[in-house]
């Protein structure tokens, strides 16, 4: 005898139901994401990161698998996927409405808080944090206005010759500067808890990748940043940082037309980044550079 079907809950017929997203998700979220490359960068970024894995063998195919289901979380419905959150370091919503949001909050507060911080187009990430209700504790601090910028062209300024991609033998050079960098924007040492060796992992990566940007004098940087995350449409830059007493010379604005320049070249023709609101500084050097305004991003760190 066929059990009787359990119906959905209101809110699941509503909203969709929320499942690890699978292979056969991948066309959807690929479409979802190409609505807008610049916003779904990140997540871009890690995807392209999983299939790269599919083409390894069969082993890595099993393991892009899991990845995928551990990593992402889909909205369906009516058999499709229309809307994904990003569950990793970084919590990231992807195309996500109020209905599918109320979903995946219930999902997320079930299963207890995820990560470092929740980043997103700020109408997504603010009203997800609302219905996340306290569940996951309290954040540290809510960036509720980030200006997400592009530059689809070449850099207004002539670009510093002398900022370069970091060399492997420069790394011990690199990390305490992103580590200075890391710990003054967010408030805590990426090394805290331990976490030294992944961390310095993590830098390392980024200079094999070539996408680890500084210049150095003397044996010492005096600025950096890095092109965070990459999708064959848009890279992200991240960790733009400038000695303390190497500020007010004048350094930033050539600085990163270098790395938007180098960015452009060697990743990707739409180059982005997020800043936030109070940084006055930081914007009028990205927009002297030729960024423009392309949407608001917010943060929630946790």
């Amino acid at each position: 005898m066929t059990a009787p079907a359990i119906p959905s809950s209101p809110s699941a017929e509503h909203g969709g139901v929320v499942r690890p997203l699978g292979p056969a998700d991948l066309p959807d979220l690929e479409r979802l994401i190409d609505a807008d490359p610049v916003a779904h960068c990140f997540v871009a970024s890690r995807l392209a990161e999983i299939r790269a894995a599919e083409h390894r063998g069969r082993a890595h195919r099993e393991a892009s698998r899991h990845r995928l289901a551990a990593d992402f979380l889909a909205v369906e419905r009516g058999g499709r996927c229309v809307a994904a959150v990003h569950v990793g370091a970084n919590v990231v919503p992807v195309a996500t409405d109020d209905a599918a949001r109320e979903v995946l909050a219930q999902r997320l507060r079930r299963s207890g808080r995820r990560g470092s911080s929740l980043v997103g187009p700020a109408d997504e990430v603010l009203d997800l944090w609302r219905r996340l209700d306290g569940a996951w504790g309290r954040a540290r601090e809510v960036r509720a206005s980030q200006p997400l910028l592009v530059l689809d062209g070449q850099p207004r300024l002539e670009p510093d010759p002398r900022v370069r991609p970091v060399r492997a033998q420069e790394i011990d050079l690199l990390v305490p500067a992103c580590i200075a960098m890391f710990t003054e924007e967010v408030g805590v040492s990426p090394v805290a808890g331990g976490a030294g060796a992944a961390y310095r992992a993590r830098i390392a990566e980024l200079v094999r990748e070539g996408r680890a940007l500084a210049l150095i004098d003397g044996g010492r940087v005096v600025f950096k940043a890095e092109i965070g995350a990459v999708s064959s449409r848009a890279c992200q830059l991240q960790g733009v940082w400038v000695a303390p007493e190497h500020r007010g010379r004048g350094l930033s604005e050539p600085g990163m037309a270098a790395v938007a320049a180098i960015a452009r070249a060697s990743f990707a023709p739409l180059v982005s980044l997020y800043v936030n609101d109070y940084n006055t500084v930081a914007r009028r050097c990205y927009e002297a550079v030729g960024f423009r305004h392309a949407g608001e991003f917010a943060t929630v760190l946790l």
